[in-house]
C-alpha cells in the first residue's frame, strides 16, 4: 500500500467526470476512470470523487453510486464518493439505503458530497424528478433527513437499511454561498467548486469559516476546494491538451454540450472574440492552472496561500488517458510523503 502523500501537509485528491471522448462510449470512459483511479491511488492521492451529471453526452457518470460502487471494486485503500450527489434529483431514502450499501462493501473508504443543483437542463430535472416543485429552501431539510437515515437512533419510523448507524461522511458542495453558510450552520465539512467559480471562491470560505458551528461530525471548519490543473511536460505541450478544456466550456456556454473533444492547434481561430473572454473568466488561470511542472507547483501554492483550504480537488478534463495519466505523475511529484 502506497503511503498518502500531500502538497504543503494538505492531501490532493481527484474530482473525476467520467469524460466520453468523440468517437468514444460511456464503457471506454469507465475503463478509463478505472485505470486513473488505480494509477492516482498508487501515487498517493486521497479521494477519488465522481460527479453527478444528466444529459450530457461528454459525461458518463449519472449513476453515479454505481460507478462510486464499480471504482472501490477496482482499488484497494483510496477513498472514493460523490463530488457530488444532486440531492433533490432523488428520494432522501434511496440515497441514505445506496450509500449505506457502498459502506457495508468498502467500509471506511465511502463519502457522500452534497449539492442542491439539478446537474441538468430543466427538462431532464423534470425526467428525473416528476416535477419541478422541489425548492432551493427544501435542501436543508433533506440533508436533515439524510443524516436522521445514518443516525443510530433516527427519528423516523422509515429505517434506511442498510444505512442506520453507519459513519458516512457527509459533506455540502458549493458554487456560491448558500451551502457554504447551510455547511457552517450544521459543522459539515465543505468543497467548493473554484474550478468554475473562481469569483465566489474567498468570500464563500470566509463565509463558512467565520459562521462554522462545531458538530459530532466536526469540531473545527474544514474546506476542500477544486482546482482544473493539466500538468504537461512542458508549458507548450499542456497549453496545447488544456485546449480540449477550453472546447468543452465553449459548447457548454453555447447550449450546445459534445462528448470531448481532442486537442486543436489554434483554439482562437474556432471562436469568437466574445465566447473566449468569458471562458477565460470562468477559466480564471487562479483556478485553472496549465503548464510543466514548476507552473503548476507556483499556481497551486499561490491558489493554497489564497484560500488557505485544507484539501484540494482536482479535476483534469484531458483526451488522451496517456496524457491524463502523466498529468496526475507530475502533479504526484511535488507532493511530499507524510511522516505519518
Amino acid at each position: 500500500m502506497s503511503k498518502q502523500k500531500t502538497f504543503h501537509r494538505i492531501p490532493l485528491s481527484v474530482l473525476d467526470l467520467a469524460p466520453v471522448n468523440e468517437g468514444s462510449n460511456p464503457r471506454e470512459s469507465f475503463q478509463h476512470s478505472v485505470e486513473l483511479a488505480k494509477h492516482v491511488e498508487a501515487l498517493g492521492f486521497n479521494r477519488y470523487w465522481l460527479a453527478e451529471h444528466h444529459n450530457m453526452p461528454g459525461i458518463a457518470s449519472s449513476a453515479t453510486s454505481v460507478l462510486i460502487g464499480h471504482i472501490a471494486e477496482k482499488t484497494n485503500h483510496i477513498r472514493v464518493g460523490a463530488g457530488g450527489v444532486m440531492l433533490p434529483n432523488h428520494a432522501t431514502l434511496v440515497i441514505a439505503e445506496q450509500f449505506g450499501t457502498l459502506e457495508s462493501l468498502y467500509p471506511g473508504r465511502i463519502d457522500l458530497g452534497l449539492g442542491r443543483a439539478p446537474g441538468t437542463d430543466q427538462a431532464t430535472s423534470y425526467a428525473l424528478r416528476r416535477t419541478l416543485n422541489m425548492r432551493v429552501e427544501d435542501f436543508p431539510m433533506q440533508v436533515n433527513e439524510l443524516q436522521d437515515y445514518f443516525a443510530k437512533e433516527p427519528i423516523s419510523k422509515v429505517k434506511a437499511v442498510p444505512g442506520q448507524g453507519l459513519n458516512i461522511p457527509i459533506w455540502l458542495l458549493g458554487s456560491s454561498d448558500f451551502s457554504a453558510r447551510l455547511a457552517a450552520q450544521k459543522g459539515l465539512p465543505f468543497s467548493f467548486a473554484s474550478h468554475f467559480a473562481p469569483a465566489y471562491t474567498i468570500p464563500a470560505l470566509r463565509l463558512y469559516r467565520e459562521q462554522f458551528q462545531a458538530s459530532e461530525q466536526l469540531q473545527k471548519p474544514h474546506a476542500m476546494v477544486g482546482v482544473n490543473v493539466i500538468a504537461a511536460d512542458t508549458d507548450e505541450k499542456a497549453n496545447y491538451i488544456a485546449t480540449s478544456l477550453q472546447q468543452q466550456f465553449l459548447h457548454l456556454r453555447r447550449g450546445q454540450p459534445t462528448k470531448l473533444k481532442a486537442p486543436i492547434e489554434n483554439v482562437e481561430a474556432h471562436f469568437s472574440e466574445f465566447e473566449l473572454q468569458a471562458i477565460k473568466q470562468t477559466l480564471d488561470p487562479t483556478t485553472t492552472i496549465i503548464g510543466s511542472k514548476e507552473t503548476v507547483k507556483q499556481g497551486l501554492e499561490h491558489f493554497l496561500e489564497k484560500t488557505e483550504a485544507d484539501e484540494m480537488i482536482i479535476s483534469s478534463q484531458i483526451y488522451h488517458l496517456e496524457n491524463r495519466l502523466r498529468s496526475f505523475e507530475i502533479i504526484s511529484e511535488l507532493m511530499d510523503e507524510t511522516n505519518s
